[in-house]
């Protein structure tokens, strides 16, 4: 402190401030897996109900490095599922996460949708998905129709749309679409 001026020096990562207090500013050296957006497929939330699910596949997706650039919320309904993940696609994230809408009510097209973007499927990531729910214990893993796959140069994954299901699945994805996004970026060459 500089005696009679109430000003003091800064350090090195110290900004300005309100007299008396001092902010640092925070240098983050951790990788980033990946820009990713997160697609909510349920009609409820679409329509102003709470969303669950779209926090938490954030929060996984935070946890394992990635910037979540959005979580978004659509009706059931193919043409809304498949405009969103376009959206994301042409937007140039590295991951789009889709869940709910991958079961087997007539309502659930999301597969159905995600299949008309995708250029390639990867089934071994859906086969991947379902087996560890089911050895989790998940019926609903076993009955699950999500796909996986890529579209350009981002991986698009379906999530069946219970909390377990997007704990298990996350954990289950984070090293295969890291490999995936590698590839993609061509920094696995």
């Amino acid at each position: 402190m500089t005696r009679g001026t109430g000003l003091r020096h800064l350090g090195a990562g110290e900004v300005p401030s309100a007299p008396g207090a001092t902010v640092r500013t925070m240098d983050i050296d951790a990788p980033v897996a990946g820009r990713a957006l997160v697609v909510v497929v349920d009609d409820r939330t679409a329509h102003g109900g709470e969303d669950s699910l779209g926090p938490l596949v954030t929060e996984l997706l935070t946890e394992a490095g990635f910037l979540v650039d959005a979580s978004v919320s659509v009706r059931a309904d193919e043409v809304e599922i498949r405009n969103a993940l376009n959206t994301a696609v042409i937007g140039g994230v590295d991951l789009v996460i889709s869940v709910g809408g991958t079961g087997m009510s007539p309502r659930d097209v999301t597969p159905e949708a995600t299949s008309q973007v995708l250029d390639r499927e990867l089934p071994g990531i859906s086969e991947a998905l379902r087996s560890s729910g089911r050895v989790a214990g998940s019926l609903d893993a076993g009955l699950s129709r999500g796909l996986a796959g890529v579209s350009g140069s981002t991986l698009v994954v379906n999530l069946p749309g219970t909390r377990a299901a997007v704990r298990d699945g996350m954990a289950t994805l984070g090293p295969l679409a890291s490999r995936v996004i590698g590839e993609l970026s061509g920094l696995d060459d």
